[in-house]
């Protein structure tokens, strides 16, 4: 099963460069958007994994930009969980403005389980394991 999130925002005046384009560094915000949205749908939000005594930064992510965004456009960040057997989370996103469906920006995020002392867990923890089991993920 292809579990996969989408998350409407617009593009807000603070958001945007001395260019008048959407500065780089608010992709990744984005792409958190996108991780908020995927996580209260599927019951994977931050404070559901908190709740089970576990971290999950982000240790990798990617982004390409293939066309601009500017202030007032209305967006579409598309985000696609990426199975993996390793005890990590992966995502990737489609950015794209949604008025004509361009894909404006890609991407990609790696979180790995930590314990709340930061010590890595090299096994995906009970609840995560479980969480892919109910939505037929293995």
């Amino acid at each position: 099963m292809i579990l996969t999130d989408r998350k409407e925002i617009t593009v807000r005046f603070s958001e945007v460069d001395s260019m008048k384009i959407v500065w780089h560094g608010n992709y990744l915000k984005y792409f958190e958007d996108g991780r908020e949205s995927f996580g209260i749908r599927y019951s994977l939000g931050y404070l559901e994994v908190y709740r089970h005594n576990v971290m999950i930064p982000i240790v990798k992510i990617t982004c390409e930009f293939k066309k601009p965004l500017v202030y007032g456009d209305d967006l579409i960040v598309e985000t696609k969980y990426i199975p993996t057997e390793a005890a990590k989370i992966v995502f990737e996103y489609i950015v794209s403005r949604k008025k004509d469906g361009d894909v404006v920006a890609t991407g990609s995020s790696t979180q790995v389980f930590l314990t709340p002392e930061g010590e890595l867990l090299l096994t995906s923890p009970e609840f995560f394991t479980g969480w892919k089991k109910k939505w037929g993920i293995e």
